[in-house]
């Protein structure tokens, strides 16, 4: 049957790589049209491609010319035989996915004020069936051959991300971040303006698809700006992410989700983080007494980073920091996660004792009496000389 589907036209293998790529993705899809499709047939699309592309490389080795990769700098002998197929489809298939993608988008009007779908006719299901292909496809190839067409793949992700499905925005955004870690920042070249701008402009995304758009920007913006932590995009996205948390701070999903994501953001920022104090510690200082332990550790995991970072310097935080430590060390004798909070906070405790001296001493002498923290300073004074060796390996 391969060899039959390989002898003829090329257009008959374009559609039956379509018909993987849509069963294939199934396996991943949350999406209630998908459902009907059972993970056995999903894996049989899946090993039908990669035996027709086998196949279909075998046949090519004999004839080169029948391998056209149009203008990609793409050397035939280099690519390994699963990916020749799907490299050699790219070109001819992500631009018919965007179309189909952009047919259900919502197109603004010439002054910008009006908006109507561009086409009311054609189903949002071809649109968010295109972008599960699309995202599918992409990821049958990987590094180095994937930076070679980015030139194809950036477009169909960005007209993905400007759609108003959340599904289909969805796929564009696992498909940047499958990007992002499969090729060099050099490679997006001219797009990584675009892409950012992409990112602050989904930031409002809904619940389902919140996290990843957590995970794309920040990946987006410590890949294509890590050299720089004085970017704009550095201070445009966390402004976007904060300002968004600000009007949800009891949205549990969103907050784990930002907390559990964004480290690579505060570690790429540095110093800089000093002048975002004003929108993180009021969220933090809120967060540290949720109800959820999960929430509470990663709020002390992301002030323990900012302090490593920052030392906290000159700032008017450090006494209502230490107060709610403190009030939070009490706490945790309730939580089930109570000895993991107490060892993060008592190491926030002393890094800010080792960073701020005398502040600090000033913070700590109301409650040096405290009769509810006698197992605070044992442990304070125990845990101190090893946190003091781990400082010392920090500098």
């Amino acid at each position: 049957m391969l060899l039959s589907l390989l002898s003829d036209s090329q257009l008959e293998i374009r559609d039956f790589s379509l018909c993987c790529a849509a069963l294939a993705s199934a396996s991943e899809s949350t999406y209630n049209q998908l459902f009907w499709v059972p993970n056995s047939l999903s894996l049989a699309a899946a090993s039908a491609f990669k035996d027709l592309s086998k196949a279909y490389a075998t046949m090519a080795s004999g004839n080169h010319d029948l391998i056209k990769f149009g203008e990609l700098d793409l050397d035939f002998k280099s690519l390994p035989n699963d990916k020749i197929l799907a490299i050699h489809l790219i070109p001819q298939l992500l631009p018919l996915l965007k179309d189909t993608i952009k047919e259900s988008a919502i197109d603004k009007s010439i002054d910008g004020h009006e908006m109507s779908a561009a086409s009311a006719s054609v189903p949002v299901a071809y649109a968010i069936i295109a972008a599960y292909q699309f995202r599918w496809f992409i990821s049958q190839v990987d590094y180095p051959h994937l930076g070679k067409v980015c030139s194809l793949v950036i477009p169909c992700a960005l007209t993905a991300l400007d759609h108003w499905s959340s599904e289909v925005k969805g796929q564009g955004m696992i498909s940047l971040i499958y990007l992002a870690k499969n090729v060099n920042a050099a490679e997006i070249g001219w797009y990584e303006d675009v892409i950012l701008d992409a990112c602050c402009q989904n930031i409002a995304s809904d619940d389902e698809i919140w996290e990843r758009v957590v995970q794309m920007s920040v990946l987006m913006v410590t890949f294509t700006q890590k050299s720089n932590p004085r970017s704009i995009w550095y201070e445009k996205l966390l402004n976007e992410m904060l300002s968004h948390l600000e009007r949800q701070p009891r949205n549990k999903e969103r907050r784990v989700a930002w907390l559990q994501h964004i480290e690579p953001l505060f570690n790429g920022l540095g110093l800089i983080l000093l002048s975002h104090f004003r929108q993180l510690f009021p969220l933090f200082f809120r967060w540290m007494h949720a109800d959820d332990d999960r929430t509470v550790l990663l709020v002390l995991e992301r002030i323990k980073t900012i302090v490593k970072l920052t030392w906290i310097r000159n700032s008017p935080y450090i006494e209502r920091l230490v107060d709610e430590l403190v009030s939070l060390f009490k706490e945790a004798a309730l939580k089930i996660a109570r000895e993991e909070i107490r060892k993060l906070v008592l190491q926030t405790i002393i890094l800010i004792q080792q960073s701020k001296g005398s502040q600090f001493k000033a913070a700590w002498d109301k409650h040096k009496d405290d009769p509810d923290l006698t197992i605070f300073h044992h442990s304070l004074i125990e845990q101190q000389p090893a946190m003091v060796v781990q400082l010392g390996n920090l500098v």
